[in-house]
């Protein structure tokens, strides 16, 4: 890909979840207003299960959040990928609850491209268990913008896994979205892993959690060095914008981090495997380098 400047105008919108019950025009109501105040943001995502607010007791949560699953032939991703479409936007609507044909539940990241199509869908791999009902995914998962660069999901709990953050970048992700939903008193450690998985693999991560009095709040926008380049303050309402180079992502793995740390070139074909007895498996140097995203048209 490159390193000539690739702008991507980002909003993130800091927000409480709706009710899993509130109508469709909700949402797009909010979309629309942020689209309307923002006409140059390219990019506007949302956190996690922003579209799948619920209350009770765990049970209750539990059982209304497998009511408020659709399979993704459902009229929910339709309707939000026509409203994408309508406003010639890419849409990430946070998360949703996605039952399977098998009746599995799945706590699912979509992105919906401006020609009003569902671009790609993500499965969380690390649920957060024992207190999330979702089954695991089974793949990372990234998708193309054309003309700009490829992006990749994470969501939440996926952060504390940096395998999660390696594998995108080798997938070709420039840039990782975390849309979150941390209610606990851990987002200080969730901004260091931001920033962590950030210098690690030389990537942009957005990080978009829930406003309060249901998230914790604390957005940002980290660059490839791991600098926070947006955040906001707490837990209130808020939209962060901010406009991002992805042609930075192969300036800082060119220079290096710093000027110095060019880790997707620590390896030669001359070097011998190195067994990984954790995974079983190896990291084998002649497949230690990022995939490349098509070139801009």
């Amino acid at each position: 890909m490159s390193s000539e400047s690739r702008p991507l105008p980002v909003a993130l919108v800091q927000a409480a979840p709706l009710p899993a019950t509130a109508p469709p025009r909700d949402f797009a109501a909010d979309v629309e207003a942020v689209a309307a105040r923002l006409p140059r943001a390219a990019l506007v995502a949302y956190p996690e299960l922003h579209l799948c607010g619920v209350t009770g007791s765990r049970a209750e949560r539990d059982a209304r959040l497998r009511a408020a699953a659709e399979p993704l032939t459902g009229p929910r991703v339709r309707l939000l990928a026509e409203l994408a479409g309508d406003l010639g936007i890419w849409l990430l609507p946070g998360t949703v609850c996605e039952r399977d044909e098998g009746g599995r539940l799945y706590n699912t990241a979509l992105a919906f491209s401006p020609e009003g199509t569902l671009a790609a869908s993500y499965r969380k791999v690390f649920p957060w268990r024992p207190y999330e009902p979702y089954d695991p995914g089974e793949e990372f998962v990234v998708f193309d913008a054309p003309g700009v660069g490829r992006l990749g999901f994470s969501i939440c709990y996926d952060a504390w896994f940096p395998e999660t953050a390696r594998h995108l970048a080798w997938l070709g992700a420039e840039v990782i979205v975390n849309p979150v939903q941390t209610t606990t008193r851990d987002r200080p450690q969730e901004i260091v892993l931001a920033r962590a998985s950030a210098i690690a693999n030389q990537v942009f991560v957005l990080s978009v959690n829930a406003a309060g009095p249901v998230g914790t709040g604390h957005s940002l926008v980290v660059d490839p060095e791991g600098h926070v380049r947006a955040e906001t303050p707490g837990p209130d309402p808020a939209v962060l914008t901010d406009v991002l180079d992805l042609g930075a992502v192969t300036r800082t793995r060119r220079s290096g981090t710093a000027g110095l740390n060019r880790m997707w070139e620590q390896f030669t074909d001359a070097d011998a495997p190195l067994e990984l007895p954790l995974y079983q498996g190896r990291i084998d140097p002649r497949r230690w380098r990022p995939a490349t995203p098509d070139p801009p048209r």
